[in-house]
């Protein structure tokens, strides 16, 4: 569902319909998404705010102030906080209030505030509902930007039958859905990546690894989901994890589980990216039981592990993109120039642990783009979401190359 990992801001206001909002709440929790709750104060009469703060396990908000004046809750925060401000039910009184500018409640000063999409489902009696005045603040809501969700047929709470029944939150929880679903280039495209380290053993309690975090295979995994592909991340041990909960993780410790788990997808793969830091050797033979102190000095004997990208570049069909990472500490484009021809790469990502706020552990990085073509990209310094949308940028062209 396309709800998942949004931010979405619910506007409640004073109407029985209110008690839907309860379940969207559920609904959109169960999908993956954030939810924050913002009420008038004529909403806490049909429903608690205690009940949505259980449902979407955060505070809920109905006042400027809260804690009895000693702190007050940042409309303009609110706002820029949210993927999608959504207003259901929406009274008629609402909507008078937010088509003439009328900010008297935190709910109004968050609509006001907003940089996203703003979505509108109205609820009220027939007669009302199709008032001039109402149908002519509708209009000017949709012409100021904002989405209407239109009010649906049925019974209503006077007892007659018609339309102005909020719309079912389902049917909203659909449309969240369709308008959250991507409809570029990578909508669909099933795409594989490995991130962070791996631990080759050298007995059940001591192994060799390295110093990557699995930040950077992360945020191109949470990108490549936000632009609608199919995600599988094949991670190696760390702490961190997506957020986006679309992304399918799986979970892995040696180079040589990585390289399994990378052989298993790959043919079913549209775009495969090596960002994980794969251990170049392992020890020949990882010892069953600890290997205990002595005087005496320790050799370890390794063995090559093998290379996943070139394994999975000899196999690499026609429209298949395969993407590689390179860490450098010296002659760093000649390196990577080498890896990207010997491992049948389309693209190979190079960074240098001489940058600094690049490399394993930082948030940010910085990185040349080498291409199939042999021409090279430099980029400056960014935040590895960032860079991680330059990178599937660069790629989105070869699709069709």
């Amino acid at each position: 569902m396309m709800a998942a990992g949004r931010k979405i801001l619910l506007g409640v206001c004073g109407s029985i319909a209110a008690y839907k909002s309860a379940y969207l709440t559920r609904l959109l929790v169960k999908q993956g998404a954030e939810v924050r709750v913002v009420m008038t104060p004529d909403a806490c009469q049909f429903v608690a705010p205690l009940t949505f703060s259980t449902l979407s396990k955060q505070n809920t908000h109905w006042q400027f102030t809260a804690n009895e004046g000693a702190s007050w809750n940042n409309h303009v925060e609110l706002a820029l906080w949210a993927d999608l401000v959504l207003i259901a039910p929406a009274t008629a009184n609402t909507l008078a209030k937010m088509a003439t500018g009328i900010c008297d409640n935190l709910l109004l000063a968050v609509y006001q505030s907003a940089k996203c999409p703003v979505a509108i489902a109205p609820a009220m009696d027939l007669d009302m509902y199709h008032h001039p005045a109402n149908q002519h603040n509708i209009e000017l809501l949709s012409g100021y930007g904002n989405h209407i969700i239109p009010a649906e047929y049925g019974e209503l709470a006077s007892g007659l039958e018609g339309e102005g029944r909020m719309a079912e939150p389902e049917h909203i929880l659909a449309w969240i859905d369709d308008f959250f679903r991507p409809k570029g280039p990578w909508a669909g495209k099933r795409v594989a990546i490995t991130a962070g380290p791996t631990r080759e053993a050298i007995d059940p309690v001591r192994y060799i690894t390295n110093h990557s975090s699995g930040k950077m295979g992360i945020a191109l995994a949470e990108e490549a989901a936000r632009r609608g592909a199919k995600v599988l991340l094949i991670l190696g041990p760390t702490e961190l994890k997506p957020a986006n909960p679309a992304i399918e993780v799986v979970a892995v410790e040696s180079a040589e589980d990585m390289l399994k788990a990378s052989e298993a997808v790959f043919a079913e793969t549209d775009v495969f990216i090596g960002a994980a830091a794969v251990a170049d050797y392992t020890p020949v033979s990882p010892a069953i039981r600890k290997v205990k102190k002595t005087d005496k000095d320790l050799s370890i004997s390794l063995k090559r592990t093998d290379d996943i990208l070139k394994t999975l570049g000899a196999k690499k069909r026609k429209g298949q993109l395969l993407v590689g990472f390179a860490l450098e500490t010296h002659d760093a484009e000649q390196h990577a120039r080498e890896k990207l021809k010997d491992k049948g790469l389309d693209l190979i990502v190079l960074n240098s642990l001489g940058d600094v706020g690049a490399g394993f552990g930082h948030d940010t990085n910085k990185v040349t783009l080498i291409g199939r073509n042999n021409k090279s990209l430099p980029m400056e310094l960014k935040p590895k979401a960032a860079v991680a949308a330059d990178i599937l940028d660069h790629l989105t062209p070869l699709f069709d190359a």
